[in-house]
């Protein structure tokens, strides 16, 4: 089926929950939620908020400051070797931890998009999604880089070991799946389970995917917000998840394995 415009825009409720209306059931999603996001991506923007407050603090403007992303984790090489990943098994049971709870509260992985009978479409449809926020976003970000909004991001500071390149892949995959198994098929899930209207859903989880990217910038803030109000509607107009782990891996692969290769031999890149 083909949509214009105003299609993509409006919201879709394939497969949607019933409304959870006893209030002790409501109370444990509530407490659910809390709990989840207090130990994943919710900590993380919280850390991410006193990061920015913290960079705002100093002298230095923002765009005179560096973060890094991908940092040694130790000085012996097999020892950060290790560390970093225990850091990529920390997000996928973070994102296990939420499709787990869907399964154990009745709602499969096939249910919110995470089926494999369609990987192929879903590969392409992520290809797609990558091109349209990718080119865009980096756009964005030379553009706050430019304002002072933003810190300078360095997506890796790795050494030149045997083992980066494969670890900075599988750290983009490990946020992908944790990022959109959590904020878009788990928390988008549980809110229409309290009835909340697909807009209202899709403003929580963009603004809370902005919230942990808060430590890059006001910049880094404002394009997850709008990549998490596309990839939210998105999964609300398909009920694919699939597409959304693939686009996000294939940008972070891009930005992870080709800021490390190209560092030193660009200019431009600090």
């Amino acid at each position: 089926m083909r949509y214009g415009v105003r299609g993509w825009l409006a919201p879709q409720r394939p497969d949607r929950p019933e409304v959870v209306t006893d209030p002790r059931e409501r109370r444990a999603l509530l407490v659910e939620l809390l709990l989840v996001f207090s130990v994943t991506l919710g900590l993380s923007g919280l850390r991410s908020l006193l990061s920015l407050i913290d960079s705002l603090l100093k002298p230095e403007p923002l765009s005179k400051q560096s973060v890094a992303l991908n940092v040694s984790q130790a000085a012996q090489q097999l020892i950060d070797f290790a560390l970093q990943l225990t850091g990529v098994l920390q997000l996928l049971a973070w994102g296990g931890l939420g499709a787990y709870l869907l399964w154990r509260s009745g709602i499969g992985p096939r249910l919110v998009g995470l089926g494999l009978r369609r990987w192929p479409g879903d590969l392409g449809a992520g290809a797609v999604l990558a091109a349209v926020i990718g080119i865009p976003g980096l756009g964005l970000y030379f553009l706050a880089q430019a304002l002072g909004l933003s810190l300078n991001v360095q997506p890796s500071t790795l050494g030149e070991h045997w083992w980066r390149t494969p670890v900075l892949i599988l750290s983009a995959a490990g946020n992908a799946w944790a990022e959109e198994v959590l904020v878009v098929g788990y928390l988008l899930t549980r809110l229409r389970q309290f009835g909340w209207s697909e807009n209202s859903g899709l403003v929580v989880s963009a603004v809370l995917r902005g919230s942990y990217h808060l430590y890059q910038g006001f910049g880094g803030f404002v394009g997850n917000v709008v990549m998490g109000l596309i990839f939210g509607r998105f999964w609300q107009r398909t009920n694919r998840l699939w597409p959304l782990v693939v686009a996000h891996t294939f940008l972070d692969v891009v930005a992870f394995v080709g800021y490390a290769l190209l560092r030193g031999h660009v200019s431009w890149l600090r």
